[in-house]
């Protein structure tokens, strides 16, 4: 049970009666009694002794004296008033004796989460959890109880659900966050590290980031080495075109110097028909080479695109993944609202019922005191001191998951 700071009034007792002061609804036992000198004898004021409350006004009302101030004096000081005031009304030798008594305190109210709130007498040494008891304890429906302690279970149930849910979509979207802006470090919300449940949704999330990143950059270096390999074989090939290129150049010169012996037929024809034909193929080797090469470079430039796409679907992923991590998280803010609502209402009727479910709840005192002109709410507990006139607020209320 959790409550408010201490709160030190000082304690009414029977001995410390003379210290008290009145206020409205004090109940008085006032006895007037005069010594006559002449007589010796004691006359007893019968007409005015008797039982007072003060008023509304704070004053009390007695025969022969009228309206006398009550509200703020201590006992003492109204037994002096009234025998000066009889004294001098009546013009007496002697003063008469008055002596007034606390036969009553006035009450005090309890008001708020218990199950009978009203007024009630006052006690010396009477405490918060004394007066509560007073009022029957924290208030319990009594037809309804054990509805309504089901339907606050039920409620408290999907709220801590959803509450789990929306703290791993706060992990995930935090870390989606981190994944679009390139930021090595995920910054997560406070509250997910206050417990060991966001703790260990902080650690999941992060092994899936650094995962993640992990096959990313797998997947990129895979078409990178491609790309590597492709632009060898590219180098590879324009030198082996190079190559067949002069040979052919060579070819063809040897065939330009045996063209004119031919013609004049110093070489067989036969030589320079294998020399064409040496031509042929080497030409027909570079152009096989020129389109391996075009080929390659084809497929480099597919590499490039691939990685482009990899990273262009990588970001759309994430931006989807995250807009829909928003739209979840709103909607579960709506649904944990309902559900906190209803425990709050479950709380509202029946305090008790909610309480017997174990579930988190704070019960406050406070202490409403008229000690001048305004009166003051101050925090209370259990064991704060009750003075005769005080309001006593009880509150109950469902402690949120965190």
């Amino acid at each position: 049970m959790t409550a408010f700071a201490v709160l030190a009034p000082l304690t009414v007792t029977a001995a410390q009666a003379e210290e008290y002061r009145l206020g409205t609804m004090d109940k008085l036992r006032i006895r007037v009694v005069e010594w006559q000198t002449a007589e010796g004898a004691v006359r007893d004021w019968s007409m005015i002794s008797g039982d007072y409350t003060v008023g509304p006004s704070g004053n009390i009302s007695l025969p022969f004296v009228g309206e006398m101030p009550a509200n703020g004096k201590t006992t003492s000081e109204i037994a002096t008033a009234i025998s000066e005031e009889l004294q001098q009304k009546f013009g007496l030798l002697d003063r008469p004796d008055a002596s007034v008594e606390l036969a009553e305190f006035r009450p005090v109210f309890i008001s708020g989460d218990v199950q009978t709130p009203g007024g009630y007498p006052y006690a010396p040494d009477l405490t918060v959890l004394k007066a509560v008891s007073l009022a029957g304890g924290i208030r319990r429906a009594s037809d309804a109880g054990l509805r309504i302690e089901r339907d606050f279970i039920n409620a408290r149930g999907n709220y801590d659900v959803l509450l789990a849910q929306r703290n791993g979509l706060l992990a995930k979207r935090a870390r989606l966050i981190a994944e679009a802006n390139g930021q090595e470090e995920i910054e997560f919300p406070k509250e997910l590290q206050e417990s060991a449940e966001g703790k260990k949704q902080i650690a999941d999330e992060t092994a899936f980031k650094a995962a993640r990143e992990r096959q990313l950059r797998v997947q990129l270096s895979a078409l990178e080495d491609l790309k590597s390999l492709l632009q060898n074989e590219v180098a590879s090939l324009e030198k082996k075109i190079g190559s067949q290129n002069r040979q052919i150049e060579l070819s063809r010169e040897e065939l330009k110097g045996i063209g004119n012996l031919a013609d004049r037929g110093l070489v067989v024809n036969a030589r320079v028909l294998s020399i064409e034909r040496s031509i042929a193929e080497l030409e027909g080797k570079v152009l096989d080479m020129e389109t391996a090469s075009l080929r390659a470079k084809q497929d480099i430039s597919r590499a490039t695109q691939d990685a482009t796409n990899l990273q262009n679907d990588r970001d759309t992923e994430i931006a989807q993944e995250r807009q829909q991590a928003e739209t979840e998280i709103e909607g579960l803010d709506l649904k944990i609202a309902m559900y906190k609502d209803l425990m709050a209402e479950a709380m509202a009727r029946d305090p008790q019922a909610a309480l017997s479910t174990g579930a988190a709840a704070t019960v406050s005192f406070s202490i409403v005191r008229k000690t001048g002109e305004e009166p003051t709410e101050t925090p209370a507990d259990e064991n704060t001191p009750v003075l005769p006139g005080d309001v006593i607020k009880v509150g109950v209320a469902p402690v949120p998951a965190n």
